[in-house]
C-alpha cells in the first residue's frame, strides 16, 4: 500500500522523533510506498500533503499540534472527516486517553480498580482532597510522555500538594490530577487488536538503581535524560511471574482498554500491590512505538519481531477500514 507516516513536530523545522523514520523502515520492509508528512500548527498542510501523498492508509505517529497537546484528537477528527484510514484511536479514544481523570471515572462503572484522585482545574476553585490518604502523586491531567512528573511528584502533606499543583498550572498549562500513591511494582501491559484484543507478556521497571530512597517513579528525567541518576537507575526488563499472577495482569490490562475503546494498539500501566492488588494507572492509546519501547519489547517476547508489530497494525487499521 502507499502509507503515509504523519507525525507532528514541536517547532516548525525541527527534525522529526527516531521513531518517524523506523517505522517508515519497517513499512518498507513490509513492501509498502512510505512517505513521511510531518507538520505543526498548518492544517492546510495537512490537507494539502494528504491530496498530494494520496495514502491508502496513515500510519498516525502525532502526538501533539501546534503546541496542543489535545492537538491530536483534532487532528484525528480531521482525518475521519476527510475520510482517510489512519491507523490508532479517534477522536473519543485520544481524549479518554488525554483526560486520565475521566478515564479513571469510566473505570469506577467497569468496576476495575484505580487509584482515588482528585482533579485540581486551573480555571475553577481547588477541590478538596476528600479522603484522598498521603502520600500523592500529583501530575498534569491530560499531558503524556512524563512531562511535569519528577522526584516532587510524590507529596507528604498538604503544603507540599498545593506547591505542586500551582507548579503544574503555571508551568505545564494544564489541570492536575492528584491520586493516592500506589506503592508497589510498577508493570506495562501492551495490548493489540481490536475485536479480539491480545495482551502481551507484562514488562516491568526496576527501580534497583535508583539512589536510596529514591521515588520509584519514571518521570521526565528517567524518560529522557540518559546522563541523569533516575535514567541510568530504571530499566524495562520481562519478568519471571507466576502464570496466575501473569494472566490476572493481562486480564487487567484488557478490561481497561475494553473500558476506554482502545483501537488497534496501545499499553496499560499497571501497579501491583505486596498483597496482590491490581491498580490501573492510565492505558495509553496510540502510545509510544519506537523497537526499543516496552510494547516493541514484549512483541517481540510473544513472537513478532518490529517489522511484523508494525504490519499488525497496519492490519488491523485496515480491518477496522475495510474501504
Amino acid at each position: 500500500m502507499n502509507v503515509t507516516v504523519l507525525t507532528g513536530l514541536e517547532k516548525e523545522g525541527e527534525a522529526c522523533d527516531p521513531v518517524v523514520g523506523q517505522i517508515a523502515e519497517a513499512l518498507q520492509e513490509n513492501d509498502h510506498q512510505v512517505s513521511v508528512l510531518a507538520v505543526h500548527q498548518d492544517v492546510r498542510e495537512i490537507i494539502d500533503g494528504l491530496q498530494e501523498q494520496k495514502p491508502d492508509l496513515v500510519f498516525n505517529l502525532l502526538e501533539t499540534f501546534g503546541g496542543n497537546t489535545a492537538g491530536d484528537v483534532a487532528v484525528a477528527g480531521l482525518l475521519d472527516l476527510l475520510g482517510v484510514r489512519y491507523t490508532g484511536g479517534g477522536p473519543g479514544e485520544l481524549y479518554l486517553r488525554q483526560d486520565k481523570g475521566l478515564a479513571k471515572k469510566v473505570f469506577a462503572f467497569e468496576s476495575i480498580l484505580y487509584p482515588h484522585f482528585a482533579v485540581f482545574s486551573q480555571n475553577s476553585d481547588f477541590e478538596t482532597g476528600g479522603n484522598l490518604r498521603m502520600p500523592l502523586f500529583v501530575k498534569p491531567l491530560t499531558a503524556d510522555a512524563s512531562i511535569g512528573i519528577d522526584n516532587g511528584s510524590l507529596v507528604r502533606d498538604s503544603t507540599a500538594l498545593m506547591k505542586r499543583v500551582l507548579e503544574i498550572h503555571e508551568k505545564v498549562n494544564d489541570s492536575a490530577l492528584v491520586e493516592e500513591y500506589i506503592e508497589g511494582r510498577e508493570l506495562y501491559v501492551g495490548v493489540l487488536g481490536n475485536r479480539e484484543p491480545v495482551a502481551f507478556p507484562p514488562v516491568e521497571v526496576d527501580f534497583s538503581g535508583l539512589p536510596e530512597g529514591a521515588p520509584q517513579i519514571l518521570g521526565t528525567e528517567a524518560k529522557w535524560q540518559p546522563e541523569s541518576a533516575e535514567f541510568k537507575g530504571t530499566k524495562s526488563i520481562l519478568p519471571e511471574l507466576p502464570d496466575e499472577l501473569r494472566a490476572k495482569l493481562q486480564k487487567t490490562a484488557l478490561d481497561a482498554a475494553r473500558a476506554v475503546r482502545m483501537r488497534d494498539y496501545g499499553r496499560v500501566d499497571l501497579r501491583l500491590t505486596d498483597t496482590g492488588d491490581i491498580y490501573v494507572i492510565e492505558v495509553n492509546a496510540n502510545c509510544y512505538l519506537e523497537k526499543d519501547s516496552e510494547l516493541a519489547m514484549a512483541a517481540k517476547a510473544s513472537g513478532l519481531d518490529f517489522p511484523q508489530l508494525v504490519q499488525k497494525i497496519v492490519d488491523l487499521a485496515v480491518e477496522r477500514q475495510p474501504n
